[in-house]
């Protein structure tokens, strides 16, 4: 669905200032101050001057006068009278080479006695000589440098792994939690004013807000707030907004969850989130929780291929328990949304656990309109759009349909650089939702006549055949989808039951195309596959399920079911080969009477069928009042109006665009539906 969006750059959060983490940068600027440290002192040990490498060595360099300055320190790591004895001794290369330094560094390690010790502080004090006896290394100290690089290892495996899982939630405690979140008011927040086209459906969740808001008023005669309210429906038909719409009325906690949310590889981790889930209800009591697509955790259970799975049995087996089990629990209601719900466990669907099933099923005229006009208050639309003839043309469209329609439009229009969205913009903008767009392909000149005639002969019998339920809206042999041609229908009304006239009508009609070329060419061709198989579907209908042929009103045979949504796997053949074989003549005795139909139709209107062709050869695209037009006076006499082309480049990207084999098309030449109510 549409919504609104704020420009206002101070409401908007993602325009808000990303906030600072000091903490962070604080962590990672001092691991990197450690790791220089150490670096440094590693790089600042001098290397020992090979000329004194021992204490003796030292002492009869200090004999010849060739220490410069020494400092000594107690060294405790080397034992009892460990020393570490550093300084310059002279350069004897200086003498020769002024180019070298007048003294190099050294440093001694070594084991030095009383005796030896009083000889240095002799030999090196007095003449410009200065030694310097330095305190010894503390326990801390050492103990510090020594432990210090796995304190920085330990530090950084910290920072990278435990710290960004704990901000994560992945931690082993958090695996078990529930995923629930609860709804903030400061969102901008959907009403019941917001949603239309589903006003029964409204009625039911609004009872449950004025409880919510007025319970002594329902407790007074006995009444009791129901436990759950399951709302089934299409997809697009506005389930997930009308629970939204209850959370922006509602004046207690709301929280929502998806129903695939529940489902992990371990067992036990499914049914851990139900109960942490209905234990934040209980703290939060009254209050809502929404479950959107329960089917992904509510199926039956024990069936389908290799029996149940365990994981969704007992997450479902704890939702049945937490609902209505041993211990009720007042205070939690359940909002569930699902568009399958054959699938869903019996157990879950009895009173007590979902006490409603709210139906919100494809809008009425009425609704559409209703829809239409909400969505339409933040698109600028001209004066000639009337909204409820939109309405009475998009038959068969969801709420979700709807929005996408006049967005369609606002964009189509921009496109075409208006500043309004004109009626002929939406109009091009419900035929490539319901159609598919359209697809400038380069075709000879035999593709294009085999086409035109295809398209042609589907026209002229539904213009004949038609008794004003599907009038013609417009018929091309330019690409749209997957097909090659189309031949458009407009509904007058909403089609809920299914006359045996019509039906036959609609077969006729899909035998059109076929007809017309063998009338014309001479040759059939694949394009009527679509066709074939449709009105194939329509005949079977009509003589298994609808009781419309000579075998009398028995239904014949039961629909097979997939494993994947928790039936069997196959049912048994409830009647016999000969009723088999009967079934098989019955279905073909409808398709080929229907076809010798449309053919008569054809040759007696052959006149028509030749100026259909040539006008849809000529302009490519022609409407139905041009059929009848050619009809009753032979020729057409209103002007054809084409669709303003959008631009260069977006044709340059149709005829780039893959294209599809003609047996797989599913409308036009490749199998349009006659009753092409977009849906």
């Amino acid at each position: 669905m549409m919504y609104g969006v704020d420009n206002s750059k101070n409401n908007d959060p993602d325009n808000q200032p990303k906030s600072f983490h000091s903490k962070g940068l604080f962590l990672w600027l001092a691991a990197i101050a450690l790791a220089i440290a150490l670096v440094m002192a590693n790089s600042g040990e001098i290397k020992q001057n090979p000329t004194l490498s021992s204490v003796d060595d030292l002492i009869s360099a200090a004999q010849d006068d060739l220490i410069k300055n020494a400092s000594i320190q107690s060294d405790p790591k080397g034992g009892e009278e460990w020393y570490v004895i550093r300084g310059a001794v002279r350069n004897p290369d200086h003498e020769y080479d002024e180019s070298t330094p007048p003294s190099l560094p050294f440093v001694v390690k070594g084991r030095v006695t009383e005796s030896e010790y009083k000889e240095l502080r002799s030999l090196l004090s007095g003449h410009g000589k200065k030694l310097v006896e330095e305190p010894s290394s503390t326990l801390w100290t050492d103990l510090l440098f020594s432990l210090l690089p796995f304190m920085l290892i330990i530090g950084l495996l910290y920072f990278l792994f435990v710290r960004q899982l704990r901000m994560a939630g992945k931690g082993a405690l958090n695996f078990g939690k529930s995923k629930a979140k609860l709804l903030t008011r400061e969102n901008e927040k959907i009403v019941f004013a917001d949603v239309a086209g589903c006003d029964e459906a409204k009625e039911e969740v609004a009872e449950i807000v004025d409880f919510l808001k007025d319970p002594k008023r329902f407790r007074k005669i006995g009444g009791k707030i129901p436990k759950g309210v399951l709302m089934v429906g299409p997809p697009g038909t506005g389930k997930t907004l009308l629970a939204k719409a209850v959370a922006g009325e509602a004046d207690v906690p709301f929280f929502s969850i998806s129903g695939s949310d529940f489902v992990e590889m371990f067992v036990g981790v499914g049914a851990a989130r139900v109960r942490d889930m209905f234990e934040q209800g209980r703290k939060s009591a009254p209050c809502l929780i929404f479950i959107d697509e329960i089917d992904a955790v509510g199926r039956q259970r024990g069936a389908g291929l290799g029996g149940g799975n365990d994981e969704r049995e007992q997450t479902l087996n704890s939702l049945l328990v937490e609902m209505d089990g041993f211990d009720g629990h007042e205070g939690v209601i359940i909002i569930a949304a699902t568009n399958r719900p054959d699938v869903l466990d019996n157990a879950l669907l009895r009173p007590g656990r979902f006490d409603r099933q709210v139906v919100i099923d494809l809008p009425d005229l009425e609704g559409r309109e209703a829809i239409l006009k909400v969505h339409a208050k933040k698109i600028k639309l001209c004066e000639d759009v009337d909204l409820s003839s939109l309405a009475r043309a998009s038959a068969g469209f969801s709420g979700a349909d709807l929005a996408n329609l006049l967005n369609e439009g606002a964009l189509i229009a921009a496109r075409r650089r208006k500043k309004v969205v004109e009626r002929i913009d939406l109009d091009d903008a419900r035929e490539k939702i319901s159609f598919g767009r359209e697809r400038r392909r380069v075709m000879d000149d035999e593709d294009r006549k085999i086409i035109a005639y295809h398209e042609a002969g589907h026209a002229i019998i539904q213009a004949v055949v038609d008794d004003g339920l599907l009038p013609i809206h417009k018929v091309t042999i330019i690409p749209r989808g997957q097909s090659l041609g189309s031949t458009m229908f407009t509904p007058k009304k909403d089609i809920l039951n299914h006359s045996k006239r019509r039906v036959l009508n609609q077969i006729c009609c899909a035998m059109g195309g076929r007809a017309a070329e063998e009338i014309e060419i001479g040759d059939v061709t694949s394009g009527a596959a679509g066709d074939i198989r449709m009105a194939t579907n329509i005949a079977r209908s009509m003589v298994c399920d609808w009781g419309m042929s000579d075998l009398g009103m028995i239904s014949f045979g039961d629909k097979q079911d997939q494993v994947f949504l928790g039936k069997e796997l196959s049912r048994a053949q409830n009647y016999s080969e000969e009723t088999a074989q009967k079934i098989d003549l019955a279905i073909k005795q409808v398709i080929d009477d229907q076809f010798q139909r449309a053919k008569q139709i054809l040759e007696d209107n052959i006149t028509a069928l030749h100026t259909s062709a040539e006008a849809l050869l000529e302009h490519e695209t022609i409407e139905g009042k041009h059929i009848h037009e050619i009809l009753d006076k032979g020729r057409i006499t209103s002007p054809i109006i084409k669709s303003t082309p959008i631009t260069p480049k977006e044709k340059e990207v149709d005829e780039v665009e893959p294209t599809k084999e003609p047996e797989e098309d599913t409308s036009g030449l490749a199998g349009s539906e006659p009753a092409g109510a977009p849906a």
